[in-house]
């Protein structure tokens, strides 16, 4: 459950490495000699979510190096993000890695990432919109690994309890708010999210707003439109409908609809394998995001598939994550640890044979994707601690505040 909290609490290369910039090459025009023998030997560093995907990499991995002659070794983080600052600052970066959307233009700006993408054949295969999360300066420096989006999750013993049905199930903000409010009683609230933006933003989306404009150059936070989103989550917080997971003792969404907690939450897909894993006999069924005054709206999530800059086999590391993406290895990840593909086309047999699923791989076609500059990742820490404090707080203030951070991190980071 890699996006459970998608950006709080990350430990950024900027912080850790103010002097290198994140940089594998800062200070120095040296170039890595390329390893181009038979038999080479690979290091890749993933962030897993659990056993599952830890062995479904190692398999595929194991797979390409019989197929390939060469050997690879997987290895998995208990913190990627401060792991690969480390290594890219002491020029010993493994040769392939999993690279968070958060920490992507960090990397790519500090020259750590080799840019690939032009060497694969058929890239327009993968969602567009993922292709331009993990571009910068022109060129598609990544390969998108899978993807995520949020939906809504109901508790349907909580909801057959309040006396609601299927007709029910909310496709506005109003009916959203009314149901919210009926299912809150006791010790269930009607609506318990993680109190971010990588879940509030869904609103400000279904608003008809965002963070910056489309090609990352302008903020756009202090616009009418998030305004109205977030006089709208607020309006939820004080009517006690919608809580954090924190204030009903909880970590995050899933936990709150497996334990009764919620009747209902806004969670990815990634939430199908926590509830498998921890919940086995809670029963939900997942739906659109209700629209909001603009349409509807969600958020989408990945990472890519990072190839070190100072690899060594830099050749065998593009053709080992070429082998990690294909169509059928992604069906394979998807049927072992419940993630979704980033190739269209394997999207598509996904969502035909994952019907519970629907309501999350329909929303690839309209998701908004991270924001993605460098140095942004601590611009949006602050905006989920302001958000956290919502309730009280003032979302014009709130959005003020984003817009001026934003506009800073702009500046530097393009």
């Amino acid at each position: 459950m890699s996006h459970r909290t998608a950006v709080a609490a990350l430990v950024t290369c900027a912080a850790l490495l103010a002097a290198t910039g994140c940089s594998s090459n800062f200070g120095s025009d040296k170039k890595t000699t390329q390893d181009t023998g038979s038999k080479q030997h690979l290091t890749v560093l993933i962030a897993s979510s659990g056993g599952a995907e830890t062995k479904a990499v190692k398999d595929a991995a194991a797979a390409w190096a019989k197929q390939s002659g060469n050997t690879v070794t997987v290895d998995v983080a208990k913190d990627i993000n401060q792991q690969l600052a480390q290594s890219f600052a002491g020029h010993k970066p493994p040769d392939a890695f999993y690279v968070d959307s958060s920490q992507f233009a960090n990397y790519a700006k500090g020259g750590s990432l080799y840019p690939y993408g032009d060497q694969i054949k058929d890239a327009d295969d993968f969602s567009a919109q993922l292709r331009t999360s993990f571009t910068y300066d022109g060129k598609l420096v990544c390969l998108p690994k899978d993807t995520s989006t949020l939906a809504l999750a109901i508790n349907t013993r909580l909801w057959k309890k309040a006396g609601l049905t299927a007709k029910d199930y909310p496709t506005t903000w109003a009916q959203l708010k009314t149901v919210a409010g009926k299912l809150t009683k006791g010790n269930v609230t009607g609506l318990v999210i993680n109190g971010e933006y990588a879940r509030i933003g869904a609103f400000m989306r279904e608003a008809g707003g965002w963070i910056t404009n489309s090609d990352q150059t302008k903020m756009t936070a202090d616009s009418p439109q998030n305004a109205k989103a977030l006089d709208y989550v607020r309006s939820l917080l004080k009517s006690g409908s919608l809580k954090y997971a924190t204030q009903v003792d909880t970590t995050w969404g899933g936990e709150a609809l497996g334990k009764g907690k919620a009747a209902m939450t806004i969670e990815g897909n990634w939430l199908a394998g926590g509830m498998k894993a921890d919940y086995p006999d809670a029963k939900y069924a997942v739906v659109p995001l209700p629209a909001g005054p603009a349409g509807k709206g969600t958020l989408a999530f990945s990472q890519c598939w990072g190839v070190a800059q100072e690899s060594a086999h830099r050749t065998a590391a593009v053709d080992l994550v070429t082998y990690l993406t294909t169509r059928a290895q992604m069906l394979k990840n998807a049927d072992s640890f419940g993630v979704m593909p980033s190739r269209t086309s394997a999207l598509a047999e996904y969502a035909k044979k994952n019907p519970s699923a629907k309501a999350w791989a329909d929303a690839t076609a309209y998701a908004q994707g991270p924001v993605t500059v460098a140095g942004f990742d601590k611009v949006l820490t602050q905006f989920n601690t302001d958000l956290a404090q919502l309730n009280t707080g003032d979302p014009e203030k709130i959005l003020a505040d984003l817009q001026s951070n934003g506009e800073q991190a702009l500046t530097k980071g393009n």
